[in-house]
């Protein structure tokens, strides 16, 4: 059973989704921690489901690197196999990378290596494509640019917004989120080789 923590900073939605997945007794993987940069509402969904979470605020801190330390401190407690960023807003430091690598992934609402960084869904619209996507990735110290793991195409509609299209891009994000978490779980995606192999 793979042993999987879980770090936020907001609702929490892509958490809720792995909470639900988690619950049915065929599910390779279990949350068996829930940790936020923030007093984030997602840990509300920790909170329903039995699941142990901690707070390392990021104001706290006069450093990313000290935030960091402190991060990894917490994660140390619970050893998970397997640490998945869920909308967490703040780039990890090289430190934390270093020593949880390969084993943290993150998902990102375009379809690597197109529109990279906190706004891929606004990108995407202001470049005028048809279509964009949604990705889970291997974390690395760049700004999404890990191993893709994961990816799937999502039109972009006429009249569509910031808001529409990333709400039509989240159940395919959660959805792809799922199925990794579980391929990782049953030894189908090795994570040590992703690592190595550059994304086609």
């Amino acid at each position: 059973m793979l042993s999987v923590a879980v770090l936020i900073s907001g609702t929490g939605s892509n958490l809720r989704a792995l909470l639900d997945a988690a619950a049915d007794p065929d599910y390779p993987a279990r949350i068996v921690v829930v940790g936020a940069d923030r007093e984030a509402d997602g840990l509300a969904h920790a909170e329903e489901f039995g699941i142990p979470s901690f707070t390392v605020p990021w104001r706290a801190h006069d450093s990313r690197e000290a935030w960091g330390a402190e991060l990894d401190e917490q994660l140390r407690v619970w050893e998970p196999d397997l640490v998945v960023l869920s909308g967490l807003m703040r780039l990890l430091p090289p430190s934390v990378v270093a020593a949880w690598a390969p084993r943290i992934i993150n998902t990102h609402p375009a379809f690597l290596p197109e529109f990279p960084g906190a706004h891929g869904v606004r990108d995407a619209l202001a470049a005028g494509v048809s279509q964009t996507g949604a990705s889970v990735i291997v974390v690395d110290d760049g700004v999404d640019t890990g191993p893709i793991l994961a990816q799937e195409r999502i039109p972009v509609l006429p009249g569509d917004t910031e808001h529409v299209l990333h709400d039509r891009i989240k159940p395919v994000e959660r959805r792809l989120l799922i199925d990794v978490v579980r391929r990782i779980a049953t030894g189908e995606i090795d994570l040590a080789a992703a690592r190595t192999t550059a994304p086609s």
